[in-house]
């Protein structure tokens, strides 16, 4: 299978990565399995894509853990895009974070983020823009409405 994808993220888990994949995929509405690579009936790597990013999973051992100094960043159009993330990728034992940052069960670090922050935070107006960041520092998830009121100074 030929990869178009010249950088592909390869995530090392500690015997979940056939469960993160499945995950994942059911996570995101253009997600596929694209390989699984057994050893009997352990799974040592796959291959799968989510919205169109091609991912690489080894079940490499407990060496190594996610930090995050990595994350993947989703620009989500949405609240409701932003909320169903959020929900999907923190259950089962995922961490939310601030900013708009979440660990997922499996330690991998995510960012959800509405392009409308970018907007707030690039406007002109460095008063709405300020009053938008801080109403975003004082945030788990990201939420539209209250990011705008905050930058319309309400």
């Amino acid at each position: 299978m030929s990869n178009s994808q010249k950088i592909t993220p390869f995530l090392w888990y500690d015997g979940q990565a056939e469960e993160a994949m499945n995950h994942y995929v059911s996570i995101f509405k253009n997600g596929k399995i694209l390989g699984v690579n057994r050893a009997g009936d352990q799974v040592l790597s796959g291959t799968f894509e989510i919205e169109g990013q091609r991912f690489m999973a080894l079940n490499g051992g407990p060496k190594y853990a996610f930090t995050p100094a990595v994350s993947f960043f989703v620009d989500c159009e949405t609240q409701e895009e932003v909320d169903e993330l959020w929900e999907k990728l923190s259950a089962g034992g995922g961490e939310p974070g601030r900013c708009g940052w979440l660990k997922d069960k499996f330690g991998v670090s995510w960012q959800i983020i509405p392009a409308a922050l970018g907007q707030c935070l690039s406007d002109p107006d460095p008063e709405r823009a300020g009053r938008a960041l801080n109403a975003m520092l004082q945030m788990n998830k990201i939420d539209i409405s209250a990011l705008k009121k905050a930058a319309d100074g309400s």
